[in-house]
């Protein structure tokens, strides 16, 4: 037996209940009819010429409904008689290369053939123009020599900074379409002036490059569409600051505040850019943006999830993980994506313990609590569904008299393997 483990074997574990959290659910009941409506608009579909050669943007994140958004996209503007493909618009995702970009996509279930048009990865930039700090203002290559450029986001708070725009179209724009080197220059100075530089560079770019349109989403607490839009160029720094109070209005979050102890099953790039999401887990990577959540006083994270290869940013956020987690590390990766952002507390690595038991165990002896039988812990999948999650024991009595949750199950112990790793990793093994 080890010093850790004879240190934690003794440390007691709260019975957990699964309970159910209500969020307002507004949400589009028909994604592919109502985007088709929006691109049939005349002032949409007349910016559209026939021949035209169309870049589409995608970006990495796991945006809801995203290869039915491309795919209704590619059908329509070939109705209108034009020849869309898809450029990755993602910064240094994927490891800064195109294979990985490519690959990011494919994770995304965008490829040729689930989307029917060709894939045109590259890291190779142009430059617009300077900001007058003298920052380079870069694009792709290959959407800038299309004949129109369309960019495909979801709009929502950031995990790192604050401002009247965040996460959406203009980032899109600026970061994701920058590639590498694009994202490095916004970057620059971290996230202090980030929302400057977005703004700033969108407009140049806006003005510089043939974009014909953007769709915009909201998605509602449950990961479901809430709003798709189709909008014109000269609209999206506008549609960005509307659709982001609306979406930071349909956030998710853990309805009972003051937790001793989280834990999260898994962090992902699918989940956040972050990894965790800080709006959820109350803990960010920069002072430039202000949690919606409490902190909690320890958080685990206990695996990262296949799709994000090896891109662990977000590990930082958290004070113990796993050696399962540490060993799926791919540090050119996750690095690549850290030193483009400069948010390094984010690849930090914390506290390992062998098992999930013992990083669970190790989390609470350090929470500060000492009546353990008080100990509020919250168990959640990720940072993005929230739906259904577990709470200890002690919190029980607070959930019977939130309007907003139901109790699904007693209290019931952990489960773990005869390794000491959960059984139900990412809640997988539950039937709903």
């Amino acid at each position: 037996m080890s010093v850790i483990t004879e240190m934690l074997q003794n440390i007691p574990l709260p019975k957990m209940a699964r309970i159910r959290q209500q969020f307002p659910a507004i949400e589009v009941k028909d994604v592919a009819q109502t985007l088709r409506e929006q691109i049939r608009r005349p002032e949409i579909s007349g910016s559209v010429k026939k021949g035209m050669r169309i870049a589409i943007a995608v970006g990495s994140r796991g945006m809801a409904e995203l290869p039915l958004i491309v795919r209704t996209l590619v059908d329509e503007l070939k109705g209108l008689e034009a020849s869309p493909f898809i450029v990755p618009a993602m910064g240094s995702h994927g490891g800064a290369t195109a294979e990985g970009q490519q690959q990011v996509l494919a994770n995304l279930g965008i490829t040729e053939a689930t989307i029917g048009c060709p894939i045109i990865s590259s890291m190779e930039v142009v430059q617009l123009g300077v900001l007058d700090i003298g920052l380079p203002i870069l694009i792709d290559k290959h959407a800038f020599e299309a004949d129109g450029i369309i960019v495909v986001n979801r709009i929502k708070a950031h995990n790192a900074f604050t401002g009247p725009i965040e996460s959406g179209l203009s980032k899109m724009i600026t970061i994701g379409l920058g590639k590498q080197k694009g994202a490095d220059s916004c970057h620059v100075f971290g996230f202090t002036r980030m929302g400057e530089f977005i703004m700033e560079m969108t407009k140049i770019k806006l003005e510089k490059a043939s974009f014909i349109f953007g769709i915009g989403t909201v998605e509602n607490a449950y990961d479901r569409i809430a709003k798709i839009v189709a909008v014109r160029p000269e609209e999206i720094v506008a549609m960005d600051q509307k659709l982001l109070i609306e979406s930071k209005a349909n956030l998710p979050k853990i309805l009972l505040q003051h937790i001793d102890v989280l834990i999260v099953d898994q962090l992902g790039k699918e989940f956040s850019g972050g990894g965790m999401d800080s709006h959820t887990i109350g803990r960010a990577s920069t002072t430039c943006v202000a949690p919606t959540a409490k902190p909690p006083s320890r958080l685990v994270v206990l695996d990262v999830t296949d799709r994000s290869h090896g891109n662990t940013c977000g590990m930082g956020l958290a004070d113990i993980t796993t050696r399962r987690l540490f060993n799926k590390i791919n540090f050119d990766i996750t690095y690549a994506n850290i030193l483009t952002s400069t948010a390094t507390p984010s690849g930090r690595i914390p506290l390992i313990m062998e098992t999930d038991r013992l990083a669970i165990q190790a989390t609470i002896k350090t929470c500060g609590v000492y009546d353990l039988s008080q100990l509020r812990l919250v168990r959640i999948p990720n940072s993005l569904h929230l739906d259904e999650i577990f709470i200890s024991e002690a919190m029980l009595a607070e959930a019977e008299q939130h309007a907003d949750i139901t109790i699904l199950t007693k209290p019931e112990d952990f489960s773990f393997d005869s390794i000491g790793n959960l059984t139900d990793i990412g809640f997988k093994l539950i039937q709903k």
